[in-house]
């Protein structure tokens, strides 16, 4: 698995590229599909890390990054009219390489990647993007690979999902993901992770708009 301590310019230079997907003009409204919710699940972090933001392998100003297939994790938040939400908290959070969570129940602590942030958070734009260096998902025992997803507006209810890497043998036996019975709210949380044209060490790039079940004010 490749690794990668990156300048600042650099991850700059990668927001940069990724700001490509964000001036596609949204989807019609009838053609927005609402983005299913999800549990929360027992890993949310019971102690949150010092360094919280949207670059998830480098911990502060560690010389060490986290292992892993890097993937640039990028969308929108929209309203079901499709207008993109503005100053919108999106956290994620995932286990690392190796299975462990940031958290004390994690099954296998004595294996945690210790350089890997594992949560992550960004506050959305006039357009409503949000955009994550971290890496692609793995398996762990009983759960296909997944990054959990919590999204909090101002005057409502928090909102919590997960996506999931599309076509990943394992999705067929998650009973998480199997829950959701309509096809088309199922398919909008499968998402591609595509290696990214010319990254000499063989980042991905991942995109997943949330659609929130209510029409943001004016």
């Amino acid at each position: 698995m490749h690794s990668l301590k990156p300048s600042r310019r650099t991850f700059l230079g990668g927001l940069a590229v990724s700001a490509a997907y964000f001036t596609v003009p949204g989807a019609l409204a009838d053609e927005l599909v609402r983005t299913p919710p999800q549990t929360e699940g027992p890993f949310y972090p019971d102690k949150l890390p010092l360094d919280t933001d949207n670059d998830l392998l480098v911990i502060n100003d560690s010389i060490k990054p986290s292992v892993g297939e890097i993937t640039w994790l990028s969308g929108r938040i929209l309203g079901l009219n499709g207008a993109p939400l503005k100053n919108a908290v999106v956290e994620i959070w995932q286990c690392d390489h190796h299975g462990a969570y940031l958290h004390s129940g994690t099954t296998n602590a004595d294996k945690r990647d210790t350089n890997f942030q594992g949560f992550g958070r960004f506050l959305t734009g006039s357009t409503g993007e949000y955009l994550f260096r971290t890496i692609k998902p793995v398996p762990y025992p009983g759960r296909t690979p997944h990054i959990h997803f919590q999204v909090k507006v101002k005057g409502q209810e928090n909102f919590t999902t997960q996506c999931y890497v599309k076509d990943h043998p394992n999705n067929a036996r998650d009973g998480i993901l199997n829950s959701i019975r309509d096809p088309k709210a199922k398919s909008s949380i499968l998402v591609d992770f595509a290696p990214i044209k010319d990254s000499k060490v063989g980042e991905l790039a991942a995109k997943f708009d949330i659609v929130l079940g209510f029409t943001p004010e004016a």
